[in-house]
């Protein structure tokens, strides 16, 4: 803790500070409610993206082996080509939105390969969006969960520290103003009585 001046005028800049910190204190805490809002929802919404492209490989699986042609289907028959993004912003933070992405399709013999590769082919587009929207959804949590940090750091330094600390500050200066302005009252006193004793001898 910083050595304080036992003046008024400190007494004033500490009081000032304690009314800053307090006027901030309940912003940073309503950030701070809303970014793990947001965290959780978005959290939520990965976890459910992530379902439903687990269920779409399962069905994938299910409906390749009933062709019996698990190899005809080949991974890069699909490519990403382009991701598109937007940006959003949460509490004052810029986060990616993911908007989609553009595929690419692998050159196949039209002859050589089972009439299903198309539909194969689509629902392995529909699977990399899925997974590129969770992916994007990961970096939206990754980056609200660093400003948490930073805000609950926040939220503790002005709680924990800075008020108890400032209050600690405007008491001990009261007290010592308060002592003083006694002291001068008891020396007025004493001056007083003096002046009135060496008076009364004359």
């Amino acid at each position: 803790m910083a050595k304080i001046k036992l003046t008024k005028n400190e007494q004033k800049v500490q009081k000032d500070a304690l009314k800053m910190y307090q006027r901030y204190l309940p912003t940073l805490t309503l950030k701070k409610q809303q970014l793990q809002t947001e965290i959780r929802t978005i959290d939520a919404r990965a976890k459910e993206v992530r379902a439903k492209r687990a269920a779409l490989e399962k069905e994938f699986q299910a409906w390749i082996a009933v062709f019996g042609e698990e190899d005809a289907f080949k991974p890069g028959m699909v490519t990403v080509k382009n991701i598109k993004k937007s940006t959003g912003n949460i509490a004052g933070v810029e986060i990616p939105v993911y908007e989609g992405a553009d595929f690419g399709r692998g050159d196949y013999d039209l002859f050589e390969t089972p009439l299903w590769i198309d539909l194969a082919a689509d629902r392995m587009e529909k699977a990399l969006s899925l997974d590129l929207e969770a992916d994007v959804l990961d970096e939206q949590v990754r980056l609200l969960s660093a400003e948490l940090r930073t805000t609950t750091q926040r939220v503790n330094l002005f709680e924990k520290v800075m008020i108890p600390e400032t209050k600690a500050n405007i008491k001990k200066i009261s007290v010592y103003l308060g002592d003083q302005q006694v002291a001068a009252v008891v020396r007025s006193k004493i001056s007083k009585k003096k002046l009135q004793t060496s008076g009364g001898t004359e």
